[in-house]
């Protein structure tokens, strides 16, 4: 058989330039080496010191992490928000106004967001899950085509405490019942359709057709997307 040349050998190494290198958190090698050993050394106090550094907490924690093979937990008794961190603690810096989310369909349609217009969003959407009398613990389901919406769905529910399971738009009927009655959700979030290489993906029609057989689920959220019925 004749000799393979792998694609896949690539030797050759990229060096960034100093401005660059100047304006990111590691700004070297030798300064990624050091954080390394560190975290080899002493995985609690890195993750600790990287928790403080990087997140914004409520409560700080009582115990780093707790490990009884297999189960893990970390950070045990802090309490934190993942929407708070996504967007609230920028709205008073100057994030407020950079992009957050920049967006382009399938269609060719464009949106960008800002950490301030994300956070509106949000709120607004959490708000309308709240007078649907959703409440922190219950659970979700999130079946949507890739827009900013799906997005601001996901961050409106754990901003809630709501939990949240994202399925894949591509996914089946049977795939999403299956799904939710497994998590024996109380709403769905989804939209009339998706676009997907050139078709419209009947998203609600799925939707309605799981819904037979998933007595849990209360409400269902639905955005105007394809237009279709």
């Amino acid at each position: 058989m004749p000799d393979i040349d792998s694609a896949l050998k690539e030797k050759r190494v990229f060096k960034p330039s100093k401005e660059f290198s100047a304006e990111a958190h590691i700004k070297s090698f030798a300064a990624y080496k050091s954080l390394y050993q560190k975290a080899k050394k002493n995985p609690e106090k890195y993750w600790s010191d990287r928790a403080k550094e990087l997140l914004t907490w409520f409560t700080p924690w009582k115990k780093t992490l707790v490990w009884n093979p297999p189960f893990a937990q970390w950070f045990v008794g802090g309490k934190i928000n993942v929407s708070y961190n996504c967007l609230d603690r920028h709205l008073s810096t100057w994030r407020r106004n950079k992009a957050a989310l920049i967006w382009e369909g399938e269609p060719g349609d464009q949106r960008t967001l800002t950490y301030l217009q994300l956070h509106q969003e949000v709120c607004r959407f959490a708000n309308a899950l709240k007078r649907l009398g959703l409440e922190k613990g219950d659970r979700v389901g999130i079946y949507m085509p890739m827009v900013p919406e799906a997005a601001i769905a996901m961050l409106a529910c754990t901003r809630l405490g709501l939990v949240h399971s994202v399925v894949f738009g591509g996914f089946s009927a049977q795939a999403l019942k299956d799904r939710m009655n497994d998590a024996q959700a109380k709403a769905v979030i989804t939209a009339d359709g998706g676009y997907r290489r050139g078709a419209v993906v009947a998203l609600k029609k799925n939707v309605d057709e799981a819904l037979v057989d998933i007595p849990t689920v209360k409400s269902v959220v639905v955005l105007k997307r394809t237009g279709q019925n």
